[in-house]
């Protein structure tokens, strides 16, 4: 076994405001995982109006209830309270939701696969209205076979 370091910079299909399911299509960008039998995954989201997340896997209700809970925390203004809608209304709520929630994610690596829990799964929550192709940048650190 050797440690090794390596990086992979993928976009995620374009998608509208809400929040997705994106194990599947992060575990697809990083086909070297199954080399690794410790370490750790960084997921880094290289924009300021979405974000990356862990959360339930298995009810799409759940996905549909957090883009509302982060609708009524930080909806969106026309300018009465933010002063930066540039790119309009979901513009300034779209950069404080990102902030909130964050754009990176640390997850063990256990025997080649992502260690989440039972239940969890990787969530990129757009909060801009028109779709937009997110870029992630995936740095995978381990011992590998």
């Amino acid at each position: 076994m050797s440690t090794a370091w390596e990086q992979h910079k993928f976009s995620f299909s374009p998608r509208a405001r809400g929040c997705y399911l994106v194990t599947d299509e992060v575990v697809r960008n990083m086909p070297s995982l199954k080399e690794y039998t410790v370490g750790t995954v960084n997921l880094f989201l290289q924009h300021t109006s979405a974000a990356i997340s862990l959360n339930e896997n298995c009810d799409p209700d759940v996905r549909t209830d957090m883009t509302t809970a982060l609708n009524n925390i930080v909806p969106d203004d026309e300018g009465e309270v933010f002063v930066h809608t540039d790119e309009g209304p979901d513009d300034m709520s779209g950069h404080a939701k990102s902030s909130v929630v964050g754009v990176s994610l640390t997850i063990p690596i256990s025997n080649g696969r992502l260690a989440l829990g039972t239940w969890q799964g990787i969530y990129l929550m757009e909060f801009r209205n028109y779709r937009h192709t997110r870029h992630c940048l995936a740095t995978i650190q381990g011992l590998k076979k």
